[in-house]
């Protein structure tokens, strides 16, 4: 692979060339990818969907907007760390346009669409849905498709929504938020189609990032990126996109320190153990005084917090300028955090979370409560659309239907296409309006 590909500023649909050395510096392509992102519906969506805890009602528990606003903000703090070192490398890069900013300004709208694709609920919303089809009403479709469609629904993954939503033509608005190819490379993580699962231990492979509706275009895509092919025979599989590498870095930094903090505030980590987990994290670069003469806990915890996160940033930016020739080759099969000195610091929070945050009765109660939700919406709806199909509506199915967002009116003939429509549909519901549209189609709390 090579940088001058992997920068592209191509846009779906483009019919020439777009050089970096005529770019408007006021107005930089790269840049625009992040402003349309911002706009984007799918994105406000994330103001009320959950990160940590479900529904919390406290002002300092992260959402998935916050936690992609400063996945963002730290995602491009390291891509200009790398695209410094990167520019100085590579000096034709600078003489043709690009500059260091440019990878910051790449990995920041990546970054900042990282969670669009993700269900409400947290990554119980995921499994919900997967659930609704492996072992719910969802199994009668199984064998009306193929292998590849059907595993697309059992493991249903918000990555691949994402990628959905980012460029899915949709009422003739054609390749969705139409971003920079350059962009759209770094926000895949798992640049494969659903099947086969897990063909190896390659941080690419982990899980997938396309549905095989949107196959045609990632074929086009890692084309002009000039991604490096991995599957055997016909099965689509490419190496990531370097930056991409950058992006998972900057998710695996927010969501190990800030989950953390969150436990910390909500009650659910004691101050003890916080302080002590994150000192670890930041021993060599503490100020000893400063730090003592905080005053109270809170402001302690977020000065280390502060400090960790700077420290993560430079380590992570130091794994990959040691290893981008590994990277460029598709060689480098783990994340930057898992080759950092700070890894068994990290593997400490990140196991105290689990046990304390994660699996808390608090999240596990609504976490439960939302695989209802899911399962219920999908089916109200995938029968409306599929009885729409098949001439056999219903009073109640037509009025369902009128429920419905312009964007999915327009059924299509091929089941997969409808299925994956309403998935699209009931993954971009906030917690809140998922709960309250539940409550509607159940005839709760009309009174």
């Amino acid at each position: 692979m090579n940088w001058e590909k992997l920068l592209s500023l191509k846009r779906y649909g483009d019919q020439t060339i777009r050089r970096r050395i005529d770019q408007d510096e006021a107005r930089l392509g790269f840049e625009v990818d992040f402003d349309r992102i911002i706009f984007s519906d799918s994105f406000r969506s994330l103001q009320d969907k959950t990160q940590v805890v479900p529904l919390s009602k406290t002002d300092f528990v992260h959402t998935r907007l916050t936690h992609s606003l400063e996945v963002s903000v730290v995602a491009r703090s390291l891509g200009r760390i790398v695209g410094k070192y990167v520019i100085e490398k590579y000096p034709e890069l600078e003489e043709k346009g690009f500059r260091s900013n440019d990878f910051g300004a790449i990995v920041a709208a990546a970054a900042l669409s990282h969670d669009i694709g993700n269900p409400p609920f947290g990554h119980s919303g995921e499994k919900s849905i997967g659930e609704f089809f492996l072992s719910g009403k969802g199994q009668q479709f199984k064998n009306n498709l193929n292998p590849k469609q059907w595993q697309d629904l059992i493991d249903f993954e918000g990555n691949a929504n994402g990628f959905k939503i980012l460029c899915e033509s949709v009422n003739n608005i054609q390749g969705g938020l139409r971003l920079s190819y350059a962009t759209l490379g770094a926000f895949i993580k798992y640049p494969k189609e659903s099947l086969p699962k897990k063909p190896s231990q390659h941080i690419a492979d982990k899980k997938y990032g396309i549905f095989q509706s949107e196959l045609d275009f990632f074929k086009e895509l890692v084309h002009e990126l000039g991604l490096k092919k991995r599957g055997k025979d016909t099965n689509v599989s490419f190496s990531r996109h370097p930056l991409a590498y950058i992006v998972e870095a900057a998710d695996d930094i927010c969501y190990t320190i800030i989950d953390f903090e969150d436990g910390i505030n909500l009650g659910l980590i004691s101050e003890d153990y916080a302080l002590e987990y994150l000192i670890n994290l930041v021993r060599d670069t503490i100020n000893t005084k400063k730090y003592n003469s905080l005053q109270n806990t809170k402001d302690r915890i977020s000065y280390l917090r502060a400090l960790a996160i700077g420290n993560l940033i430079q380590e992570a930016a130091r794994i990959f300028i040691e290893n981008e020739d590994h990277i460029l080759k598709g060689d480098f099969n783990h994340s930057l955090l898992e080759k950092c000195k700070y890894e068994a610091q990290i593997n400490d929070i990140i196991k105290l979370s689990v046990d304390k945050i994660y699996q808390s009765k608090e999240v596990i109660e609504k976490e439960i409560a939302g695989y209802q939700v899911i399962a219920d919406l999908l089916d109200v709806f995938l029968t409306a659309v599929n009885n729409k199909h098949a001439h056999r509506l219903s009073n109640y199915d037509k009025l369902v239907l009128m429920l419905l967002p312009d964007k999915y009116k327009q059924t299509s003939d091929d089941l997969y296409s409808r299925i994956l429509s309403i998935c699209n549909l009931v993954a971009n519901f906030s917690d809140s309006s998922g709960i309250l549209l539940h409550k509607k189609i159940k005839g709760i709390d009309l009174v």
